[in-house]
């Protein structure tokens, strides 16, 4: 699976423009064959800052991603928005999706 981190900070004016913004970008994306998860979350210190975790299935999927119209259009309005260049990471792990955490269980109450 390859999996992908990326923190974007944003200009400070578009902070409440970039999910609807890419919200068609989100959409295609989940929507792909090879997409295992794609989901935002945002910074709780800084509040120009956006975190997307994304997993694809493999490198093919990846690929597939990177080469399609709806990446490429988001690519363009992204640029737009950012205030720096995003940090990244992106690995190729074993697995097929998210696991369970051993050590944090519900407690009945």
């Amino acid at each position: 699976m390859i999996f992908i981190a990326v923190k974007f900070t944003v200009l400070a004016a578009e902070r409440d423009n970039w999910l609807p913004r890419l919200e068609e970008f989100t959409a295609a994306t989940r929507g792909e064959p090879g997409n295992v998860f794609f989901d935002w979350s945002s910074s709780v210190e800084n509040p120009d800052e956006f975190v997307l975790l994304e997993a694809f299935a493999d490198a093919a999927a990846g690929e597939a991603h990177v080469r399609s119209d709806h990446f490429k259009a988001a690519i363009e309005t992204m640029s737009e928005m950012v205030a720096e260049v995003p940090e990244i990471i992106n690995v190729e792990v074993e697995g097929v999706g998210w696991s369970r955490m051993a050590e944090v269980t519900p407690r009945n109450r």
